[in-house]
């Protein structure tokens, strides 16, 4: 039991760390969202490269990539999530840095949902009636936003179906997640490299050019990159899935709460019914997994006997 309090502790705040991560990406949005993504790639990889290296875990990553070399589908596998993460990471600053955390929340409602959806057609999972029925709310409450747009939440669904991939991905690689991160963010560094070149040649950089408290936080966003994953690494094995589920939440719930009640995002009467569609999915869809995950617990303890 202790090392299952340790696992939701750990788990509540790596989402809660997410989940007020905006306030973080708002301070340096003075600066362009491509090399707020740059200096994020580059400053993830050299930090979380030290602290592999001073936790004794430098062999552990040169042999964690010669054994992805000696495998080329595993290696560009691996390649291709790591494109899709960064994707990922770039929809959720230029979101976060346009005003645009409300979207960013939905985004990460959704999220699950279309890793269920993956899962079908890539894994031959099948769809219980429940989750059926919670994908018909979520598009319907998707839908009704749109309309009131008059657009795709593009956004939103940018950022669902680039982790969703990624996540379908990593389920079939498995590695440590510092040293995956490492790994993925060294796919990414050569360009990232090659666009601060550029950025520093054409004048355009920000970083050493608008002051120390700029410098300070784009390498520390290397940092808030790292940081929940170990967090995460270390709480979610400690805990069931569909604990894991239900706290998964905490981060789009803080980031919605912060662009309406922090930087005033607009959230008004269709917005309210758009989102009470998606909630209202997500609940039908963690119960029936958490109910799913205790009938299997219980045809295994009646197996044993």
């Amino acid at each position: 039991m202790a090392a299952e309090k340790k696992g939701i502790l750990y788990t509540i705040l790596t989402y809660a760390i997410w989940g007020i991560l905006p306030l973080y990406w708002k301070q340096v949005d003075h600066v362009p969202s491509d090399e707020i993504l740059t200096s994020r790639i580059l400053w993830a990889f050299v930090l979380t490269v030290l602290f592999i290296i001073v936790i004794n875990g430098g062999k552990q990553l040169i042999a964690d990539l010669k054994s992805l070399w000696q495998s080329k589908k595993t290696f560009f596998t691996l390649m291709l999530a790591s494109y899709l993460i960064t994707a990922n990471w770039f929809l959720y600053i230029f979101a976060v840095t346009n005003d645009r955390i409300v979207e960013t929340s939905m985004g990460y409602y959704i999220n699950p949902l279309v890793s269920m959806l993956l899962g079908v057609f890539f894994l031959k999972e099948k769809l219980s009636p429940a989750i059926k029925v919670a994908f018909v709310l979520a598009a319907i409450g998707v839908s009704i936003l749109a309309i009131s747009y008059g657009t795709l939440p593009w956004l939103a669904f940018g950022m669902a179906l680039s982790f969703a991939f990624y996540g379908l991905i990593k389920k079939t690689i498995k590695l440590d997640a510092l040293r995956g991160l490492a790994l993925e963010t060294l796919f990414v560094l050569p360009l990232a490299i090659i666009y601060y070149i550029y950025l520093f040649s054409t004048s355009q950089a920000s970083f050493l050019n608008e002051g120390a408290s700029t410098d300070i936080l784009l390498i520390i966003s290397g940092a808030a990159t790292a940081l929940p994953l170990v967090l995460f690494a270390t709480g979610a094995p400690l805990i069931p899935m569909y604990m894991i589920g239900f706290l998964q939440y905490i981060a789009p719930t803080l980031m919605l709460l912060l662009g309406v009640l922090v930087y005033g995002e607009s959230f008004n009467r269709i917005s309210a019914i758009s989102f009470s569609f998606i909630w209202v999915a997500l609940i039908i869809f963690t119960t029936s997994k958490v109910l799913e995950a205790r009938g299997i617990k219980k045809e295994k303890l009646n197996a044993q006997h």
